[in-house]
């Protein structure tokens, strides 16, 4: 049976309008009754309704809250650092080789813009590097924007399809994105990337372990308070592709090499750990190794092994 997010199911909006469009709860229920989740169901029953329709101010600040936690688990999980420790040598590669300025960072899927906001309050990645946060959902993106704003943050939000705005990224990132795509659209996804010019990806999600929903249970049990929060939390391990999965797709994106970092057999398998999809152009490839140094011997390309990463 397919595992289905509540936040997937929730909230739905016109993909060219950007109108809010109504969910009936009985659909909703139906779904996750279709795929044997009776968990998800006493959740989604608990929700306000309105004549059937799940209550739009309720549902956006279940939507705010959740991602405020999933802040906090970034946080404990180091997510800005992890990103520092790829983009700052990604970057001093793409100088080296002539690109730019201005550099230019896109986060898809940025939710309140936890990557984005700390990325610009470190000032690490340099004054030529803008920072933008892209989501589909227009209340996370609001929230985003509000929180940058009071923290006087120089980065920016837009709501939309991060691969149809006029800026084009130098480098692409996202975190716990790639789970919520088919196995067969992630070369789609990948080759935009390519098709955009972009010079790098890093896309850090739920590395898959035998043990990781487990894991995912026991850490969002003890960090999360929000039902909703916690279910999907599982859901997003049990969903999480294989890296050799992943690499295969990002290697169909014609034009860059690409690698797992810190792949999933260096991990804990209990532990829902998440480890990063790169993709850089050929051309990048040994000056980013150079700037990564000792490090690039964590960079496993398709063979699974990483001789591609040099000494």
């Amino acid at each position: 049976m397919a595992v289905l997010e509540i936040s997937d199911l929730i909230a739905a909006w016109d993909p060219v309008t950007g109108e809010r469009l109504p969910v009936a709860r009985t659909d909703v229920l139906a779904r996750l009754r279709a795929a044997g989740d009776e968990r998800a169901v006493r959740i989604v029953e608990q929700m306000p309704a309105s004549d059937g329709i799940l209550e739009p101010g309720a549902v956006d600040r279940l939507y705010v809250r959740v991602h405020t936690e999933l802040q906090r688990l970034g946080e404990e999980l180091h997510l800005a650092r992890r990103f520092t420790e790829l983009l700052v040598p990604v970057l001093a590669a793409v100088r080296a080789a002539g690109w730019g300025p201005p550099l230019r960072v896109v986060d898809i899927g940025c939710g309140v813009g936890f990557v984005v906001r700390a990325l610009a309050a470190s000032g690490i990645l340099g004054t030529d590097v803008e920072l933008l946060g892209v989501d589909q959902n227009p209340v996370l993106v609001a929230e985003a924007a509000r929180l940058a704003d009071d923290e006087g943050l120089p980065c920016r939000f837009v709501c939309g399809d991060a691969f149809a705005l006029t800026e084009t990224a130098t480098v692409y990132l996202s975190s716990g994105l790639l789970h919520h795509l088919r196995a067969d659209a992630l070369p789609d996804f990948f080759g935009a990337q390519v098709d955009r010019g972009a010079a790098a990806f890093i896309h850090y999600d739920i590395a898959s372990t035998r043990l990781a929903p487990l894991g995912a249970w026991v850490f969002h049990r003890a960090r999360m308070r929000e039902p909703l929060g916690r279910h999907d939390g599982v859901a997003s391990a049990r969903r999480a592709h294989d890296h050799r999965l992943l690499l295969a797709a990002a290697a169909q994106a014609q034009g860059m090499d690409t690698f797992v970092f810190r792949p999933v057999f260096h991990t804990n398998p209990f532990c829902a750990a998440m480890h990063p999809v790169v993709g850089i152009r050929p051309e990048l490839a040994e000056g980013f190794r150079r700037a990564l140094g000792r490090r690039a011997r964590w960079l496993v390309g398709a063979s699974g092994r990483g001789e591609k990463a040099g000494p």
